[in-house]
């Protein structure tokens, strides 16, 4: 067993997930994967046991019903420190978080930080092929959270993180309700909240290749409320 896994939630991503899965083990040796597949009714969860099968680096798991982004690293987290796993990381199925930053966010965690955050937002961070009224949404969600928790952490709503389990032990997963971009912005808030060292390294994000994106009106208005709940109750 390596000494990270790399949690990848899927739902209809079955033409990203075999170059995703390559990409993420040919990146970084010190690396298992975590397939979290919500019942996908293109076949993903199949392909995963296929993948799974053939590598054993590649664990599949298997969930009922589309639950939200949340919900499944939850469950992922779960399984990851019931296994012995020492660093645990989040990662996009769509090659929007690109896998050849996994060795430096790897390697931060590694140092000494307690949760290492693939950043936009930071110098050298940035975006490709997204339109402007998506970058006012992305950079405005993250200055607005930011306002309301008073932290300093440049990129709240990035999903490219890497944790280590001592946090995840430490933060009361049972109490996170949220999902999409809010359940980013919570746990990086709980994290630092527990008074664990924040690192963000810059990464490009580039807006997905294949299937279409699962962001939503629902979830851009959930992370607009749940701020204001964080910042009152944790």
């Amino acid at each position: 067993m390596n000494p990270a896994l790399v949690c990848i939630p899927t739902y209809n991503e079955r033409d990203n997930l075999e170059p995703i899965t390559r990409a993420v083990l040919e990146a970084d040796p010190r690396v298992d994967i975590l397939v979290v597949d919500d019942n996908s009714p293109d076949g993903t969860g199949k392909l995963a046991d296929e993948l799974a099968a053939k590598e054993p680096r590649i664990r599949v798991l298997h969930r009922e019903k589309k639950q939200g982004l949340g919900r499944a690293y939850l469950h992922a987290f779960r399984v990851a420190l019931e296994a012995g796993y020492t660093y645990v990381i989040e990662m996009d199925a769509d090659f929007s978080h690109d896998p050849r930053y996994l060795p430096t966010l790897l390697d931060t965690a590694m140092g000494g930080a307690d949760l290492v955050l693939g950043s936009r937002y930071v110098s050298g961070g940035g975006t490709v092929n997204w339109g402007v009224g998506r970058k006012i949404i992305s950079r405005g969600g993250s200055l607005y959270a930011r306002s309301i928790l008073g932290v300093g952490t440049r990129d709240l709503t990035g999903g490219f993180k890497c944790f280590h389990r001592r946090v995840l032990e430490s933060i009361d997963l049972e109490a996170v309700k949220s999902t999409g971009y809010a359940f980013q912005i919570e746990l990086t808030y709980r994290t630092l909240k527990k008074g664990f060292t924040v690192k963000e390294i810059p990464i490009v994000f580039e807006d997905r290749r294949v299937g279409q994106s699962k962001m939503s009106r629902k979830i851009f208005l959930e992370a607009l409320t749940m701020v204001w709940k964080l910042r009152f109750s944790v």
